[in-house]
């Protein structure tokens, strides 16, 4: 395993990740007249047993 391109498969995962959560994020915030919301971001991958869930409430 070349463990250079498996970071770098990583890290572009996850700024698409972040990228796309931030803009999702703000875009619900914005409808939510400025209450706070609860949000949960589950990380699983196919074929096998990982799931990471992370949960916050984010106020403005």
């Amino acid at each position: 395993m070349d463990e250079d391109k498996v970071n770098m498969a990583i890290r572009k995962f996850l700024k698409q990740v972040g990228v796309t959560s931030q803009r999702e994020i703000e875009a619900l915030l914005r409808e939510s007249g400025g209450k706070p919301v609860k949000v949960k971001m589950v990380l699983t991958a196919e074929g096998t047993d990982l799931k990471h869930t992370i949960e916050e409430t984010i106020s403005t």
